[in-house]
């Protein structure tokens, strides 16, 4: 049955799409269509929804549409209606928003009128991606995944040449805009919010320090892993009553028996947390522009490294590495006692990769595509 399906899809991807590409696009493109595409959620997902408010904001001449599912949750025939809708629209559209690899985006030879750009949905540089790891790229997938991008935008100077050779795409067409995303962290009104939203919720966790536990996704949708649980909980348990400790892990992994303890998306927890625990997980990068104290619990490391690789020596990053919990809760307990000279190795790690990201990042990839 597994062979079948991707035989399905290697169909629907290699002939399908691109005949219907090529039907639709015998019309001219319709001007001010924008389209906002993701395929693994049901609703705008963090990583596009600033774009797409400051897009809204841009002009009462745009008309924006918006092409947001989760594929996995859909029958073969549902999805082979939805994306007949998707590619007569992609025909016509001036503009393509995505905001992570969306096959259907790749499925054709898009026109040249029509600009792609790919807001990319993690900053910095930590494990190997695309072209570069063993599995991120399918193995029967033929064409050519990223060479629609009109632009792809990133955090840092520093992540271009990587991308350009993981990606395979010219370096002309990456910048160094900052990714869009980061502005809600430059947002007093939005942390704000986040923080009173978050007290509502779980008031149990008011006058207590917060522990914010946010591992990287392991292994696929169908049978995602999770590294470390145990020895986070034992932790927990060595430092209550003054730590609040929340564990926020991958969504695929809550859906096989819920784990988390909190309902909030991690991106508005990050200006919560007193102290981020994370692995390999990007959200590093992201909760850096808060320069606050950030610890590494990686009891799988030797195996993590030998099977995806990292493009960055790991045991040089400037936080605490631990791999137990005796270790962990001592990092935690520790972590709010920060030196000067902490504080410094933090703001330089973070202007090396998240130099661009400064608040403004939406409005420069506006102007960037045109729509400035």
């Amino acid at each position: 049955m597994f062979r079948i399906r991707q035989y399905l899809k290697m169909l629907l991807q290699n002939v399908f799409l691109p005949l219907a590409y090529a039907w639709y696009a015998r019309r001219p493109v319709q001007k001010g269509l924008v389209l906002f595409a993701d395929a693994h959620h049901d609703s705008i997902p963090f990583s596009m929804r600033r774009m797409y408010e400051e897009v809204q904001k841009s002009s009462s001449d745009l008309e924006l549409q918006v092409f947001v599912r989760d594929f996995n949750k859909m029958s073969y025939g549902q999805m082979v209606k939805y994306l007949l809708q998707f590619m007569k629209r992609y025909a016509a559209a001036e503009y393509v928003f995505i905001c992570d690899y969306y096959l259907p985006v790749a499925s054709c030879k898009k026109r040249p009128e029509t600009a792609v750009v790919q807001l990319w949905h993690s900053c910095g540089l930590m494990k190997k991606i695309a072209y570069d790891a063993g599995d991120d790229i399918p193995a029967n997938y033929r064409g050519n995944m990223f060479g629609n991008y009109t632009w792809l935008t990133l955090s840092a100077e520093v992540c271009v040449p990587v991308h350009e050779r993981a990606l395979r795409l010219p370096g002309e067409r990456i910048r160094a805009t900052g990714v869009s995303r980061t502005d809600y962290y430059f947002d007093k009104a939005w942390n704000d919010g986040c923080r009173e939203a978050f007290y509502s919720q779980y008031p149990q966790a008011r006058g207590k320090k917060i522990a914010l536990w946010a591992p990287t996704f392991r292994g696929n949708a169908a049978r995602p892993r999770l590294c470390g649980l145990e020895e986070i909980q034992e932790a927990a348990q060595k430092l209550q009553p003054d730590w609040y400790f929340i564990i926020k892990v991958h969504p695929h992994i809550d859906a096989h028996g819920q784990v988390s303890n909190c309902r909030i998306p991690t991106e508005e927890l990050l200006c919560v947390a007193d102290v981020l625990i994370t692995d390999y997980s990007s959200v590093m990068f992201d909760y850096l522009i808060y320069q606050k104290p950030l610890i590494l619990f990686a009891p799988d490391l030797k195996e993590y490294e030998d099977g995806r690789g990292f493009y960055i020596d790991y045991s040089a990053m400037p936080f605490p590495i631990t791999e137990d919990a005796e270790q962990l809760a001592v990092e935690v307990e520790n972590s709010l006692c920060g030196s000067a000279e902490q504080s410094a190795a933090l703001k330089e790690w973070k202007e090396l990769y998240t130099g661009a990201c400064d608040g403004h990042a939406s409005r420069r990839i506006l102007e960037l595509v045109g729509l400035g």
